[in-house]
Parts: C-alpha cells; structure tokens; sequence
C-alpha cells in the first residue's frame, strides 16, 4: 500500500501564508481569463445571495466577470459584492425614480451589442423592482434575455414556512396605509393557496393583526435574516404571531411573512354577517358589500340590505 503522504497534493506542504498566497495568484489569474473572455450580447437577469455571500451561483459569478456592465438598485450594495470576490465593473443605478430616463440608454446599448447584467440588491431581480419593464423592453425589441437563476427571499421563507407549497401568491409588500392593506388582504382571501408578504418591521404587529382579523385563523410563519447568522423563523397561527410581536418591540432584519391557504372548515363557515361586519370597518357601505358579495357569493342586493339593517339597528361594529 502506498504511503498516505506521497498521495497528497503539493500544496499540502506549503503553510497557511503560502496557501494563501497561492490561492489568491490562483483567483487572481481566474479572473483575468473571465475579464478577457466576453459574454455574447444581451440582458442577463442575474440573482445575488440574499444574506450569505456563498450562495451567490458560480454562473453568476462567469457573467459578472465577463459582461460590459452591469445595472443595479444600489451601487454601494452591488459594490460591496463584487469586492467580495474581486470583481471590477461599470455600475448604473436603475430603479423607481430613474428608470423612465435610464431605460432607453440600456436598450441603445443592448442594441449596440453589449453585454449587460441586471441584478437587485439582494435575491431574484424583478421581483417587487422595476427590472419587469426593461425585460418587457428588451423582449419588445427583439434583444437577447436571459436568466441566472439563485437564491430568492420569497421562495425561502416558503420553504422553510412548513405550510403548504403547491400552490401559493407572492403579494409583495401591502399598502401602507390600513384601509387599502386590509381591501387588498380581504381580496386575497379566497385564494386557494398559501399567501407571501415582504413587511417593513415597523408595521410588523398591526399588520399581523390585520391578517388575522381579515383572513380568520390560518397557521402562519414569519422569517427573518435569512441565510444570514441570525437567522430566525417563527411559527404559529396569525392569532399568536399577532400576539408575539404586539407584545415584543419590533424585531430587526428583513421579513418575510407566509400564510397558510384557507382552510375546507372556514369556507363552509362563512358567515355574510360577520363578514359584513369586518368589511364596515374599514370600508364604505358600497365597497364593503362589493366585498362581501364576491367573497360570499351572494347577491350584492341581498348584501346591501344587510348593511342596511345593521346600520339601522345601530349595530356598533357597523
């Protein structure tokens, strides 16, 4: 039998400051073939890690290294990354406030052969930010798009939710303010599937409270930092959760917010008064009935009466 030693590699032999020093040489001449290689032209929809800097994909890496430029929310965020691994490129910023203005510029380029990756502060580009306008664009104009695929808030606090998968809404972040959240939640209470909210920590315990008393008792998780060292995922019925965080002070990081589907139980237990009841708090007459004509399926004449008499008895949740 062969020595183990002999089998070992070369560099077993070199110590911790020679490693090193290899390793980098190594990095170094790695990125210098990617930064003379070129990627063909068009748009590259590319995710970065959402917390952990090593689950940022090695294609993306290829891309990032090879393209001309590339387009981001933030360039201090984008920056922070690519230093991470050594990379050197062209930044623009696109987002809500200049993206009419910067959009033609990029699709010139595009146009003119260039190579250009979008990316997002954190996760999946286009996903709650602007970027679906310039793939529409660039798709319009018959340019190249194309995907990198990664990590991705949304569908890891679903994973890690333990509520049902199969079928599921991302709702992005709810109004601000509480009569247009809670319509907007009461609109979604009949879809037949779990439900994913990005939330402000700020606002986290009245608008657990909101899911709550709208969408009825539904087993829910919150998760938070994810991927990250503090990472934390609380579970429990929108009832507890609620309860929890009007009780803690807001907790830190960014949150994402899953609520299981509706439950068999709940659909037959529909009661158009109280739901009537629920809708007039936030509502007027003829937005509440409309609500609660479409969610209950009855007649939106019969809805309206009901409000009427409610009111008429001097009900007090009406």
């Amino acid at each position: 039998m062969k020595n183990r030693k002999s089998q070992n590699s070369p560099h077993d032999s070199l110590n911790k400051a020679e490693r090193s020093a290899a390793q980098t040489h190594v990095r170094a001449e790695t990125i210098a073939q990617y930064e003379q290689s070129k990627l063909e032209p068009g748009l590259y929809i590319t995710a970065t890690p959402i917390g952990n800097l090593r689950d940022i994909t090695l294609r993306a890496l290829d891309a990032l290294m090879a393209c001309d430029s590339i387009i981001c929310e933030d360039t201090r965020v984008t920056r922070k990354l690519l230093t991470a691994f050594g990379i050197v490129k062209p930044l623009k910023t696109y987002h809500d406030h200049n993206a009419a203005k910067i959009r033609p510029r990029i699709l010139q380029s595009l146009s003119r052969g260039a190579s250009i990756c979008l990316v997002s502060d954190a996760g999946m580009p286009l996903i709650s930010d602007p970027g679906y306008q310039l793939v529409r664009a660039a798709v319009g104009e018959g340019l190249k798009v194309t995907v990198l695929p990664g990590a991705s808030a949304s569908l890891a606090a679903l994973a890690l939710s333990g509520l049902p998968s199969d079928k599921f809404l991302f709702a992005g972040f709810l109004p601000a303010k509480a009569g247009p959240r809670r319509r907007q939640l009461q609109a979604l209470r009949a879809v037949p599937g779990s439900l994913v909210f990005f939330e402000a920590a700020s606002r986290l315990g009245s608008t657990l409270n909101e899911m709550h008393q709208v969408l009825g008792p539904r087993g829910a998780a919150l998760a938070r930092e994810i991927t990250k060292k503090f990472e934390d995922v609380r579970r429990g019925s929108l009832q507890e959760l609620a309860a929890y965080y009007a009780a803690h002070p807001p907790p830190k990081g960014e949150m994402v917010i899953v609520i299981g589907p509706p439950s068999k139980e709940n659909d037959r237990a529909l009661d158009p008064q109280a739901e009537l009841r629920r809708a007039l708090h936030y509502s007027s007459t003829k937005a509440a009935v409309a609500e609660v004509a479409a969610l209950t399926g009855l007649p939106r004449k019969k809805i309206y009466d009901l409000a009427l008499s409610l009111q008429a008895a001097g009900d007090e949740s009406a």
